[in-house]
């Protein structure tokens, strides 16, 4: 969508450059931008750095009233990011989203999978013969070995396992990087996968410094949505419905279950790449939310309007 508004462009530059915003994450800025900036233009007859409180607020009465709390929000914490911008390159003296106040969010817990659940994906993976087999099976195994973003496990290069050391080397959101220890089976995985990299490499007459090497995508790396397929393609032979299924369904599952063994939060916002605690202390809301279910379903008198009367 081409936006009435040339300050968006250096808005977005600057978060590339300064706050190492990944492209995903640029995009939907300027898709956000670019859709209040042509409600300024067309309803208000006004640029969108020029908007004042009155402008914003008809913004969300008109444009926004129907949309989802998180896309409120979304959209309301990119205008207040562009005018605060605004404000520190001096390009304009107040920030018209200061007293505006985000819609309130219900905090969603993050959907994951049981342990069984993930060893049946592994059960179905270890099945498969050949080259697409040891690939899947070494991405699988290192997905929930480690936690990683999907982004940052289809991205990785050829020596990112360490295998004398156990761990993968993640290079992650805003470059910042971190070090995963790993068990045996994911390093066995991979290490079966390297075994043979070399002669799929040869045979689609194709070099890459990737660890997941592909033909077919211009990055160089298997994409993002075609491992998303191929893990919706396992979960059908594992029983599993696709649409609990995908890559960061694995992430929640490795925080989860991490935090059900007695992992300590700490360690976990690490492995994660979590720059705020905040955000790892949703897996303790997942584990007392299971607990609390566990007690409803199965303690005598959680429900005693349901049990029998004892003798």
């Amino acid at each position: 969508m081409a936006s009435p508004c040339l300050l968006i462009e250096p808005f977005l530059d600057m978060m590339l450059a300064e706050r190492g915003a990944s492209a995903n994450t640029r995009a939907a800025y300027a898709s956000d931008l670019a859709f209040a900036a042509t409600f300024m233009m067309a309803k208000r007859k006004v640029n969108l750095e020029r908007a004042n409180e009155d402008d914003i607020r008809a913004y969300i009465a008109h444009e926004l009233r129907a949309a989802a709390p998180r896309t409120q929000s979304r959209r309301l914490s990119a205008l207040r990011q562009f005018f605060r911008f605004l404000a520190s390159e001096k390009m304009r003296d107040d920030d018209p989203t200061r007293h505006i106040d985000a819609p309130r969010l219900g905090r969603a817990l993050p959907k994951y999978l049981s342990e069984k659940e993930v060893l049946a994906l592994i059960k179905v993976v270890n099945k498969m013969s050949g080259r697409e087999g040891l690939r899947l099976r070494a991405m699988l195994e290192l997905l929930y070995a480690s936690g990683l973003r999907v982004s940052e496990l289809v991205s990785l290069p050829l020596g990112a396992v360490l295998f004398d050391h156990g761990v993968v080397h993640v290079r992650g959101k805003g470059g910042k990087e971190r070090v995963v220890p790993l068990g045996d089976p994911a390093v066995d995985a991979v290490r079966a996968w390297i075994d043979c990299r070399a002669s799929f490499q040869k045979e689609r007459g194709v070099k890459s410094a990737f660890l997941f090497p592909s033909v077919q995508s211009k990055t160089g790396y298997l994409t993002r949505q075609r491992f998303f397929q191929k893990l919706k393609q396992i979960g059908l032979e594992a029983g599993l419905a696709p649409e609990r299924l995908s890559p960061h369904v694995l992430r929640h599952a490795f925080a989860t279950h991490l935090i059900d063994h007695g992992a300590d939060l700490r360690s976990v916002q690490t492995m994660l790449g979590h720059a705020d605690i905040a955000t790892t202390q949703i897996y303790t809301h997942v584990a007392t939310e299971r607990l609390a279910q566990t007690v409803a379903e199965h303690h005598p008198l959680a429900n005693s309007t349901t049990k029998k009367k004892r003798p």
